[in-house]
């Protein structure tokens, strides 16, 4: 058993149909069909755990969460006032064996309940950035997999996050219970508009590029050479994810697919796949 699939998913909430108001709902069609071809992939890898690294989770000061508490449930709300919700069991044991190893290899990592030690009510709140591209996955495709919520840190440096990939990956490839699928949760750049809330600035079509140019060139990993400046410039929440990503390459060796990349709104969204050599 090993990591069967990974991809990097965005998580605009106008993607999930339900949450669309008329006039979004065709916006976001193209990142919309991208992520049903991505959840068809990793429905079909019948993957017992689906890891999936947030930037909107519990966003712990210079420390990496990982969420063991028994469950994760959520609900969001769209532009339309309609809602949905969704709930999944947690992969505690692998959770648990994750933060271990990490702090034996003095990594900053800390693991993370809700509400009592176990039971119905071990239950972490689940975010945007986990429910948007699980929607796709547990609820359209109707996988049964349990899931593994991690959330990189900013305030420590980036090949932190890459070290904590590669420990991941090699758990991951050495578990001989469990097949996974990993999933960067990610929206790209968030200064395309000058009408959205951070405004605009010209590095925010260069860092996509940049991320896009990585992707299609099976190169993740060059992304870690960005410069803090240029980060805050273009003001993304992918690069950590991505981080992580690049980070479990190094171990399980992937080739990248792009299925898709749009600025439907004033942030950008990425599509692509992931599968082992």
């Amino acid at each position: 058993m090993t990591l069967v699939y990974a991809c990097i998913a965005p998580h605009g909430g106008e993607i999930i149909p339900e949450l669309a108001s008329k006039s979004m709902l065709p916006k976001f069609e193209i990142t919309r069909a991208a992520m049903r071809v991505l959840a068809k992939r990793i429905s079909e890898t019948h993957a017992q755990t689906v890891v999936i690294a947030s930037p909107h989770n519990l966003r712990l000061a210079s420390r990496i969460a990982v969420v063991v508490s028994e469950n994760s449930s959520g609900t969001l709300k769209g532009s339309s006032n309609r809602s949905v919700c969704l709930r999944a069991r947690c992969d505690i044991d692998f959770g648990r064996i994750l933060v271990g190893q990490a702090e034996k290899e003095g990594l900053p990592v800390v693991g993370a309940n809700y509400g009592t030690a176990a039971g119905s009510s071990s239950d972490m709140q689940m975010d945007w950035g986990t429910l948007v591209p699980l929607w796709f996955v547990l609820k359209e495709r109707k996988l049964k997999s349990k899931i593994l919520i991690v959330t990189p840190s900013r305030e420590i440096p980036l090949r932190t996050n890459f070290v904590f990939g590669r420990l991941l990956g090699r758990l991951m490839n050495k578990d001989r219970k469990r097949s996974f699928v990993f999933i960067a949760s990610a929206d790209q750049a968030h200064a395309h508009s000058r009408t959205g809330p951070y405004g605009f600035s010209a590095a925010a079509s260069k860092y996509d590029d940049l991320v896009l140019n990585a992707i299609r060139d099976n190169d993740l990993k060059r992304i870690l050479r960005f410069k803090p400046r240029f980060i805050e410039e273009a003001k993304p929440d992918s690069l950590w994810q991505m981080v992580i990503l690049a980070g479990i390459n190094e171990v399980v060796p992937l080739r990248s697919q792009l299925l898709s990349y749009q600025v439907p709104s004033y942030y950008g969204m990425a599509c692509a796949g992931f599968e082992p050599n």
